[in-house]
This record gives structure tokens, C-alpha cells and sequence, in this order.
């Protein structure tokens, strides 16, 4: 598992995940079983989803009688905890996708099983029934309740996600941003027909795990996802183990080959605002300064925060670049004739300079993130 980490850095619920790609919950299928037969090439699975209470699990009952799977039970404790234990001894990071009608049926879920999986929040289900027992959708349009749900977790010292529908709630950005307040660690966005606008929109508004679902069955969705912004992607409805297996492969070459498995695309070329790491000196008009002023740094903030930055690492070398330092160059594929040579003479790899530069948006993203949550602070 070393091995997974230094290649993709990611860790969930204290555990490495050892590839980014995921199974998504679908109701009366993804169970232990069904995880355990494709764990080979999945670092995470949330199974579900699971109805929690009485009015929920009525729910559930309802949309199995309309045809629907769903996973019926009279003790939702004793089905999860078989569930659970079946995974004990998998190397796939576990989450249980959860339906409940009140914060109180989630904390007691939390209260059973502690901190073993992660417990995710279905702020996704349109299904009538559901939406009427006060889960699913209707946590997006009634966010006050996610919110009192996500602390009821983070009172039981959990890890929380919230899987939810881009495009339903009124602003996905000011959603994404209030999950990140309310103290949860997951923002999984089934993106409907959004494609990557919607990952850099939560991206940008948010520092939490992102994992971007719908249709990411192609290692071409799949870096689309990431240089947008995702951490994981996610699969449901095709997640069989000859899809699962291609995209790890895929994924992995990639990471080696490149350094970085989801390096941003430069912020002149759409990218979202990790990609500040690539970008040079604010000294002409160009798609770094209304970027600057969105995250609410000055050009003085931002040369003084990546000059510190880089300080003692191989990017604040570099005298023959265009201005100096690594530090304002850009991504390896994009041509550089200095750069490269730089490069050579400090025996840099390609994959090292992306690793340093990696480095240096994380540092970024930590600076940008505590300003804003101290300015919420203050405010």
C-alpha cells in the first residue's frame, strides 16, 4: 500500500486509498458482495443505500413495491453490521450510503460502528417516497437540515460525506461551501450533464475530497474529471470488474508516466484554482488576475506566497527561466525550452517537478482555504 500512496497521495478515513477509482451506492445491488467481487481495482466503495428509520425504510418499501431494488430489513443495525464485517478484511476504504429522515438516525448509526467506515449523507435520491420521508433531494433544497445532519455525524468523530446531484440546489458553489463549514470531509457529486464545470465550480469553492460520478467509465472522463478538480471518480450502474480494471490500469500509467494523476489544466486553459501552481508573474492582462481577485488575493499576496513557498525546495531554483524560478513556470506539457533545460542541469525529473509542483498548489489551496474560513470568521 506505500507503494499506492507515493504514487497518488490519497488518503480517506485514515486509510490509504490505494487507486482513485470508487464504486457509488446503487439501492438492492452494491452490497459486501458485490464490493468483494471487484475490490481487486477499487480503492473505495460506498454500498447502499441503506434506510435507516421508519419513515425511510417505509419509503424503501414503497419503491420496491413500484418495481424498484431496494434493500429491505427490519433492523437496519444488524444488516449494516453484516454488511460491514463481510469488508472487514479488504483492502477497499468503506462507505455506507445512508437514507434517514432525521440527524438523530444518523448519529445512531455513527453511535454503532464508530469510526470503521465512512458515513455518507444521500442528499441524491429523486424517488418520490424518499424525498416525502425528508432525505434525498430534498436535503438540497433544505440545506439547513444537511447541515444539522453532517454535525450530528461530526459530533460522533466520524468521516462524513455527502453524495449529492449537481444541478438541484440554487447555487452548487454556495452548497459545496456550506458542507466544508458544517465540517464534513467528502463532497461525492453525481454531475447529471454538468461534466466538469460543475467539478471546477465545487472545487473552487471548497477544500474537501471530491469525487466526481456519472458516466466516468472511460479513462477520458476520468482526467477530464481530474484536471478539473476531482480527487476520485467514481462508478455505479457500469461497474463491472472489466470497466473497474481498465480504468485503474489506465489511471495508474498515468500517475507514474505524469507525477501528478490529477494536475490541473492551467488556469488560462480553464483550469480550476489549483492550477495557480503553473501560473508566472501577474504582469499582464490575463486570466490570473480576475482569478486572483475571485480567491481574494492581491498580485502581492500571490508573489509573496509563492516566493515563501517554494523556498528550500528544488522550484526556487531556475535563473535561466523567464522569471527566475520553477516557481512561475508552467506544466510540463506545455513547451519549454527552459524549463526543460533547468530541468536537465538540476537532474529534476519531469515527474519531480510535478510532484514540487503539487507541493506548492497545496500550499496554495491552504492559504486561500484558511483565509476564507477565517474571513467567514470574522464576518
Amino acid at each position: 500500500m506505500r507503494e499506492a500512496y507515493d504514487r497518488f497521495e490519497l488518503t480517506i478515513n485514515d486509510r490509504i486509498v490505494k487507486t482513485p477509482v470508487a464504486i457509488a451506492s446503487m439501492a438492492g445491488i452494491v452490497d459486501a458482495a458485490y464490493v468483494l467481487e471487484r475490490a481487486e481495482h477499487v480503492g473505495a466503495a460506498f454500498i447502499g443505500g441503506y434506510s435507516i428509520d421508519r419513515p425511510t425504510m417505509e419509503a424503501s418499501r414503497q419503491m420496491a413495491d413500484a418495481g424498484r431494488k431496494e434493500f429491505l430489513y427490519d433492523d437496519p443495525i444488524e444488516a449494516l453490521g453484516r454488511e460491514i464485517s463481510a469488508l472487514r478484511s479488504s483492502d477497499v476504504v468503506v462507505g455506507i450510503n445512508l437514507r434517514g429522515s432525521s440527524p438523530e438516525s444518523y448519529a445512531r448509526v455513527a453511535g454503532a460502528f464508530e469510526d470503521g467506515v465512512i458515513y455518507e449523507i444521500d442528499a441524491h435520491c429523486r424517488q418520490e417516497p424518499m424525498i416525502e420521508a425528508g432525505c434525498g433531494e430534498y436535503l438540497l433544497e433544505h440545506r439547513a437540515k444537511l447541515l444539522e445532519i453532517i454535525r450530528a455525524l461530526k459530533a460522533e468523530d466520524v468521516t462524513v460525506s455527502v453524495k449529492m446531484r449537481a444541478g438541484v440546489a440554487a447555487d452548487d458553489a454556495a452548497l459545496a461551501r456550506s458542507i466544508w463549514k458544517a465540517g464534513a470531509d467528502i463532497i461525492h457529486v453525481d454531475l447529471m450533464d454538468f461534466e466538469h464545470s460543475k467539478v471546477r465550480q465545487i472545487r473552487n469553492a471548497s477544500p474537501l475530497t471530491l469525487i466526481a460520478n456519472n458516466s466516468m467509465t472511460t479513462f477520458e472522463r476520468a482526467m477530464d474529471a481530474f484536471s478539473h478538480g476531482a480527487d476520485m471518480v467514481s462508478v455505479a450502474r457500469k461497474s463491472d470488474p472489466w470497466t473497474l480494471a481498465g480504468l485503474d490500469a489506465a489511471i495508474t500509467r498515468a500517475a507514474e508516466e505524469g507525477g501528478w494523476y490529477n494536475a490541473p489544466k492551467q488556469i488560462c486553459r480553464g483550469g480550476d484554482i489549483r492550477g495557480l501552481t503553473f501560473c508566472c508573474m501577474p504582469v499582464k492582462p490575463c486570466p490570473l488576475i480576475p482569478t486572483l481577485r475571485k480567491v481574494g488575493l492581491s498580485p502581492e499576496d500571490y508573489l509573496n506566497l509563492k516566493q515563501e513557498a517554494v523556498k528550500g525546495t528544488p522550484l526556487e531554483g531556475g535563473a535561466t527561466t523567464c522569471f527566475g524560478s520553477l516557481a512561475w513556470c508552467c506544466k510540463i506539457s506545455s513547451p519549454c525550452m527552459f524549463r526543460n533545460m533547468t530541468l536537465e542541469s538540476m537532474n529534476l525529473s519531469p515527474q519531480d517537478y510535478m510532484r514540487c509542483k503539487r507541493r506548492l498548489s497545496e500550499t496554495i489551496m491552504q492559504r486561500i482555504f484558511d483565509e476564507a474560513e477565517s474571513g467567514d470568521e470574522s464576518g
